[in-house]
């Protein structure tokens, strides 16, 4: 009934009806049924990376998408429901419709590494992330992020940081890199917003494959917002247990406050300097006109 539930869209009162239950006793199957993917899986398939862990992901990001100490990418997704009862426009976000939040970081193989659900549809990518224990953690240098080392070929640059890639959305931290803004930037600076763009769109392509997948994130789920944390968990968990790098392709050709293992973190810790940040953003640029260029980029931007 579960999986039923998740893959198909389906609504309790269809689904009750196609098993010759009653709706009573499908939701507290689903409810069930997801605390305990939940509890047994978050061990195995959504545990917190080690710092071997993020060195393989940096290692597989500057393979497939030449972007090298580039631990995850990050972005937010929202999950449509039905307005709760008495909750004014807390839910209400900028397209309209009501929603809560799931912010993840994804590995170069779209697989989760580290999600936050459930905050207010009203919230802005930015402001959950700063408010998550994701960005808490990161900040205090709570994730077992290896030391900096040096870009491949560049030595002249000196160590440089692991970091996550996001949109213009989230800050730009040394840990965080986002995109240039405006149009008025130089052509280096175009060819630094293409190779993070190239890298930031495995979290999109991730997005894609879960809702794919899990047809219940296309619709509006008549859940409460207290009980869908678990739902979007379990769908996250078992896309991760589903995913096979040979379905990547398939899946993506025809489709067009919980925090799993990190609700332990402290928040301790203080931001890293505004400026450090940009010189960390523009060493990346001068690496990729230099001797990370690759030889499709410029006819890119």
């Amino acid at each position: 009934v579960n999986l039923k539930y998740l893959a198909s869209g389906n609504s309790v009162r269809t689904l009750a009806f196609h098993y010759r239950m009653g709706e009573s006793t499908v939701a507290k199957a689903i409810k069930d049924t997801c605390a305990a993917i939940n509890r047994r899986m978050m061990d195995t398939h959504l545990a917190r990376p080690t710092e071997q862990e993020w060195r393989n992901i940096a290692s597989k990001f500057s393979t497939r998408w030449n972007f090298p100490n580039c631990i995850g990418a990050i972005d937010g997704k929202h999950i449509l429901l039905f307005a709760p009862p008495h909750s004014g426009s807390l839910y209400f976000n900028y397209k309209k419709t009501f929603s809560v939040v799931l912010l993840a970081v994804v590995d170069a193989e779209y697989r989760f590494r580290l999600v936050h659900i459930g905050e207010y549809g009203r919230s802005s990518d930015g402001g959950v992330f700063a408010g998550s224990a994701i960005g808490q953690a990161l900040d205090a240098k709570k994730l077992e992020v290896p030391d900096d080392q040096q870009l491949p070929g560049a030595e002249h640059l000196g160590n440089m940081p692991f970091t996550i890639v996001g949109d213009a959305a989230f800050p730009l931290k040394t840990y965080v890199m986002r995109p240039y803004p405006g149009r008025d930037i130089s052509t280096q600076q175009r060819i630094f917003n293409y190779r993070l763009s190239r890298a930031r769109n495995v979290v999109e392509n991730a997005f894609i494959i879960l809702s794919s997948r899990w047809r219940i994130l296309h619709s509006r789920i008549n859940i409460h917002p207290d009980k869908i944390n678990s739902l979007i968990l379990s769908a996250c968990l078992l896309h991760n247990f589903l995913l096979k790098p040979m379905e990547v392709e398939r899946w993506l050709n025809t489709s067009a406050p919980t925090t799993g293992s990190m609700e332990s973190i402290s928040t301790a810790g203080g931001p890293r300097g505004a400026r450090e940040a940009y010189t960390v953003r523009d060493k990346f640029c001068s690496f990729f006109n230099s001797e990370g260029h690759v030889s499709w980029q410029n006819e890119m931007v």
